[in-house]
């Protein structure tokens, strides 16, 4: 495009008062090849067993798995990854003419710092999404939470059959091929709830409901109303030690999942701000490279 030299400025120095500051064929150019690097070489970490997480998605991270090795890959993919993406910005941009090298300087560092930009967004959107890649960490806890409560679940119904195992059991009456008649299931699953109620309120069994409970077990396995009243005391206590030992375990694995996230977050921020400082840094070296050929 021509321009007419009306002030009597020199034609370069006219195209560069018209021409845009910003090139962002270079930019692209630079993040478009600093995001293949770190998918590369977070694929070759995985393989090695070196990296369990992506720098980009944040997904993946777990206690077991996020570690020293883990940290350091993190690290050694954005110095890598964004230094090549800055150094090709920087190395493929236009040439300024009749710029004050400072403002040349500046701008080849605003140009590593929009490649690793454009990478880092163009990466995680391809991805997963950085909102829910950040909060993995919550799901799994939850995830884990949750498990632990089905457990619990399945735990009662074994304490409540528990309480009508016979003590005299004939062999020829579990012989395989047989059908048993499920003689408990018409009361079982009232116990279940007379048991789940005092586990969720954290209370021993009322008498009464002892008493209830007995009669109801001395009446399929033969004990006297004394032993029964015995079996069902024990294995109330035996429940609520269980639900108590779960729910500290999964206060523990709650917190431990917090740490870890917590932990992996700080981690990934700060491998993500070294590369940024490294694709800033290149972009200056490339540039001024470009403009010494």
């Amino acid at each position: 495009m021509a321009f007419s030299n009306i002030s009597g400025a020199d034609d370069s120095t006219l195209y560069q008062t018209q021409a845009s500051a910003a090139s962002w064929g270079a930019i692209i150019a630079g993040a478009a090849a600093a995001a293949a690097l770190a998918l590369i070489l977070l694929m070759l970490g995985t393989g090695l067993g070196l990296s369990s997480v992506s720098p980009w998605a944040y997904s993946g991270v777990s206690a077991t798995t996020f570690g020293v090795s883990t940290i350091l890959w993190l690290t050694f993919t954005q110095l890598v990854a964004s230094g090549i993406g800055g150094y090709v910005a920087g190395r493929l941009r236009t040439r300024w003419l009749a710029v004050d090298p400072d403002e040349v300087y500046f701008r080849d560092t605003v140009h590593g710092f929009l490649s690793w930009a454009v990478a880092a967004l163009a990466t995680a959107a391809l991805l997963t999404s950085v909102i829910s890649a950040i909060v993995s960490g919550g799901v799994q806890v939850g995830a884990t939470v949750a498990g632990q409560t089905v457990a619990n679940s399945d735990s009662l119904g074994y304490f409540v059959d528990s309480l009508f195992r016979k003590n005299n059991v004939d062999e020829s009456a579990v012989a395989p091929g047989r059908n048993l008649e499920p003689t408990t299931a018409g009361f079982v699953p009232e116990v279940t709830l007379i048991f789940a109620h005092a586990m969720r309120t954290a209370e021993a069994l009322p008498a009464q409901d002892i008493r209830y409970v007995a009669r109801l077990v001395s009446a399929y396995t033969g004990l006297s109303q004394s032993e029964a009243e015995q079996r069902v005391i024990e294995t109330s206590v035996r429940a609520q030690t269980h639900l108590r030992n779960a729910e500290i375990a999964a206060k523990e694995t709650a917190d431990k999942g917090r740490e870890t996230s917590a932990y992996a977050a700080l981690w990934l921020f700060i491998s993500l701000l070294i590369g940024a400082f490294v694709a800033s840094f290149m972009a200056t070296v490339g540039g001024q490279q470009r403009d010494l050929s």
